[in-house]
């Protein structure tokens, strides 16, 4: 249960830094979702569009930063309202960097160029990849807002699949580079494509540790090691 105040203001400024940040997310959001549909349909007006909004999250960003740093110079909270302020900061630089990905993404659609030249496979893949990711974030955020941090155990096992289908996804891309050269330029922009979103997923990851830590004031517990297996692929002779 949340603390009760004695100043009304500062729990008026404590909601304010939340509501900036479901505004980041949901921003967020909506430019990964644009990034990848600008890619799938070879949109250049649609992939500028992302590029311009990134100054969006960039300016939340920092007002974010500086309304935090304000309130603990102000009203020196401690305990669960510390944990939120450091919480807030930590999590509107996450989702500045889904931002910055997500523009990748969308300055890469010219590169590609008509996607025509390509298999659908891959763009369905890209998409499929996306899905996931967004999912994770949409989640995260939810998470966030209802403070339901018994729920929060999807995270490592969604990351899991976004990992399983990026490994996938980047084998095929490589398979496609190897049986013709003339695929190697835009399969290479499509690969830094995959990873940014696979990127996003990590992001994602990052909010719900810190979402745990702002609740129950503890690191959530080491599982798993963390990374995709596109390391471990050999790429054989030719």
């Amino acid at each position: 249960m949340q603390s009760l105040h004695i100043v009304s203001a500062y729990d008026e400024e404590l909601k304010y830094l939340s509501k900036r940040i479901a505004a980041m997310g949901g921003h967020a959001e909506r430019m990964v979702e644009q990034s990848v549909l600008a890619l799938v349909n070879a949109d250049p007006d649609l992939a500028r569009k992302v590029v311009e909004d990134d100054a969006i999250l960039d300016q939340g960003q920092r007002e974010v930063d500086d309304k935090a740093i304000l309130l603990i110079g102000k009203r020196q909270p401690m305990a669960t309202d510390l944990r939120e302020v450091i919480g807030v900061i930590r999590i509107s630089a996450d989702l500045e960097r889904v931002g910055d990905l997500a523009k990748n993404v969308a300055k890469r659609v010219a590169s590609v160029g008509d996607n025509s030249m390509q298999p659908a496979s891959l763009y369905r893949g890209l998409e499929a990849l996306a899905d996931l990711a967004l999912t994770q974030l949409k989640e995260v955020l939810d998470v966030y807002a209802s403070r339901s941090v018994e729920t929060i155990g999807f995270v490592r096992d969604r990351d899991d699949q976004i990992d399983a289908m990026y490994t996938s996804l980047f084998r095929e891309l490589l398979t496609y580079m190897m049986e013709d050269p003339r695929n190697i330029t835009p399969c290479t922009h499509l690969l830094f494509c995959a990873k940014n979103i696979e990127r996003i997923g990590d992001h994602a990851t990052n909010i719900a540790e810190t979402i745990y830590f702002i609740v129950t004031g503890e690191q959530m517990p080491v599982e798993r090691p963390k990374g995709d297996k596109t390391d471990r692929i050999v790429i054989p002779a030719r």
